[in-house]
């Protein structure tokens, strides 16, 4: 019989691209929030916790510094009293927003087109689930693909509807609204002259079913 030793493996880290250590160790980054961009926000975890300064650690791995607590970081920023050269600037009538963390499922219908437009499919989408309230929106220049972000005032479900070909749905929602998301964006699908065509994760993998557990759920 032969015996294999395990040799400590001890990660090497870019110190260009990753400046900094990730939390626990000793003066990393703890994420505490994140953008629909995907840029992350941070504590740099430096001495006292009441003065960590707050790290955007942007989805193209740049960083700045802002020696603030987080409160004071957004209130500044959503106000336009702190500027940063890595955030998207708010649309203009835009209101600023937050999301409180907690568990949500991550779920994508794949569309056919449907008979109508995509302007009127959106209005559509978006008079089954009202109350909403706008999150942005782009374009491109050719104005073929774009995503017309949004959510629902009353029941905190976060959608966003690709223009792409073929056109899809993305939802995030609480486990426990599993069942009345199901009906509602069904039905909202339906009244939009649209077939369901896939489910999918957040991911793009097809799922047989709505109710299917995946290890992307959260």
């Amino acid at each position: 019989m032969s015996l294999m030793l395990a040799r400590r493996f001890t990660p090497v880290r870019d110190q260009v691209r990753y400046p900094y250590p990730l939390h626990p160790a000793p003066g990393g980054l703890l994420v505490w929030g994140t953008t629909m961009d995907a840029d992350r926000l941070c504590w740099l975890t430096s001495g006292s916790p009441d003065d960590w300064p707050v790290v955007v650690w942007s989805n193209e791995g740049w960083y700045e510094t802002h020696p603030m607590r987080a409160a004071a970081f957004i209130e500044g920023w959503a106000g336009g009293h702190v500027r940063s050269r890595l955030l998207m600037d708010m649309e203009p009538g835009l209101v600023p927003w937050f999301n409180a963390f907690r568990p949500r499922i991550h779920r994508c219908l794949r569309l056919s087109d449907g008979p109508t437009a995509h302007p009127e499919r959106l209005r559509r989408l978006r008079e089954a689930l009202a109350p909403t309230t706008d999150r942005g929106s782009w374009r491109s220049a050719s104005d073929e693909t774009g995503q017309d972000h949004f959510a629902t005032a009353d029941t905190d479900w976060l959608l966003t509807y690709d223009a792409s070909r073929p056109h899809q749905i993305r939802i995030d929602f609480p486990p426990e609204n599993s069942e009345q998301v199901r009906q509602r964006l069904f039905a909202a699908a339906q009244l939009m002259g649209c077939e369901v065509l896939q489910i999918t994760t957040a991911a793009g993998r097809c799922i047989p079913t709505w109710d299917t557990a995946t290890d992307e759920d959260e």
